[in-house]
């Protein structure tokens, strides 16, 4: 479904010119601009999410034979079996170029040290009078993740979703991701989720494997938590089982701001843009400068660049129709727009990227200096790059393993710990009129008192005895 009208909105956008609309923040209408830029995460949302609706209700309630349907019609792809089997993924792992599954073994080593450095920990504390709590953390019993396809095969996604999961040992990690045409998955995909730790995979893209992992089928498992990128109508289905399942964010186009000052390369910030856009049409590369002449040269080397990429009509029509290179006053006013902005990436490329980033508040990764573009976290460095994307870096963070984790919390309290307490429980109960609260309290207390009588009498009545 994505993948076709993409590629037929991909032929229509060939021909989109190949640069950034300038626009300075002393301009009178940038305000109303910009916020255009910020209220992103509506792209599609409209006319998707209807449908998205009725797909996953479908899934639902007709389970196996629904979802191979939406499979023929969505992903365009006969399969028969909706799980790879051992003998078919042994094949797919074998057929990987030796050079390919180094660079993917590679890849999957870095991703699975950086996740192993923090993992949350179960912790306990005691008070004198007999109180004991504590945090107990435990591992998601199975998730669903969700690999992108149609217009690539993502095996870096693969890693990047299943290692922090397997890193903290969920019992049964399942990956979703779009078949070919002829029902086959890329051989990429089946190494990495081999590298990766997936116990399980399933041919089955879009809204309806985000059904099927929220709901069950008779072949696949219903999951706790469903993670990873995906097109407007996963990122729709995505919001619309939440509450049956955990989701971890909602991903949406990828996106990237580079803010740069006099010290950046042309050529280099015309790549990062590029590097971005050419993943999807919807996707937003913005450029942020005290420079006009800065953005003026990018534009150049972004017409010279398009003209060799393969992509190219994809990221032209990113470029036209959700980019911009805005020009401001200042570098403090650039990196404060960004922090507006609040980017998925983001890019430092300034003289002083360290004291940049200390006034950074609000993106989902960042790139420090001239050395570091996106494409090295994307692969190779360590950090997720399943990022929070439209805005929600304000308050959502990259996927780690916190995502497959849980945290129950314990409290016992002893008699004096409870008749040090108690009462002020009972008072502030009554102060919400909770009644019942407090009585659960007081009873106890009750106890505690009589019990604390008798022992006394106990005591009293052995003094007495001797006394005789």
């Amino acid at each position: 479904m994505a993948a076709r009208s993409a590629s037929k909105s991909a032929s229509k956008s060939a021909s989109a010119k190949a640069s950034l609309e300038i626009l300075a923040s002393s301009d009178a209408g940038f305000a109303r601009a910009f916020a255009k830029l910020v209220n992103r995460r509506n792209v599609g949302r409209e006319d998707v999410e209807k449908a998205a609706r009725k797909i996953i209700e479908n899934v639902r309630d007709g389970g196996d034979a629904e979802l191979l349907a939406a499979i023929r019609k969505y992903d365009a792809a006969k399969v028969s079996a909706l799980e790879v089997t051992a003998a078919e993924w042994d094949r797919g792992v074998e057929a990987v170029d030796p050079a390919d599954r180094a660079a993917l073994g590679k890849a999957a080593m870095r991703v699975r040290e950086f996740h192993r450095k923090r993992i949350p920990s179960s912790w306990e504390m005691k008070e004198e009078g007999g109180a004991f709590m504590g945090v107990r953390v435990r591992a998601l019993a199975r998730v669903g993740l969700y690999a992108p396809g149609g217009k690539a095969a993502y095996p870096s996604t693969v890693i990047m979703s299943a290692v922090p999961a397997s890193v903290v040992e969920v019992p049964e990690i399942c990956l979703a991701t779009p078949p070919r045409p002829d029902g086959t998955l890329a051989p990429e995909i089946l190494m990495a989720a081999r590298l990766a730790g997936v116990h399980r995979i399933f041919k089955m893209g879009g809204a309806h494997a985000i059904a099927a992992f929220a709901y069950g089928t008779e072949s696949v498992p219903r999951v706790d938590k469903i993670v990873g990128p995906g097109n407007v109508w996963v990122t729709a289905a995505k919001r619309l089982v939440f509450g049956e399942v955990a989701i971890d964010a909602e991903a949406g186009p990828t996106e990237v701001v580079v803010v740069a000052d006099r010290s950046a390369q042309p050529a280099w910030i015309a790549a990062d843009l590029i590097s971005q856009a050419e993943h999807d049409e919807d996707a937003q590369a913005i450029l942020i400068t005290p420079l006009r002449s800065l953005a003026v040269k990018v534009n150049e080397q972004l017409a010279k660049q398009l003209k060799t990429l393969p992509r190219a009509a994809i990221a032209k029509a990113s470029l036209a129709k959700r980019g911009a290179a805005i020009v401001t006053r200042t570098l403090d006013e650039a990196l404060d727009l960004s922090n507006r902005y609040a980017p998925e990436h983001l890019i430092l490329a300034v003289d002083d990227a360290d004291a940049a980033f200390k006034k950074i508040t609000n993106a989902g990764a960042v790139f420090l200096g001239h050395y570091t573009p996106v494409a090295v976290g994307d692969y190779i460095a360590g950090p997720n790059h399943v990022l929070p994307t439209g805005g929600t870096a304000r308050f959502f963070s990259p996927l780690g393993v916190e995502d497959f984790l849980k945290r129950m919390t314990f409290a016992r309290f002893e008699p004096p710990k409870l008749r040090e307490l108690g009462l002020e429980v009972i008072r502030l109960a009554a102060l919400e009129g909770l009644t019942g609260h407090g009585t659960s309290v007081d009873l106890r207390l009750a106890r505690i008192r009589r019990a604390r009588r008798e022992r006394e009498a106990a005591r009293d009545a052995g003094v007495d005895e001797e006394e005789e």
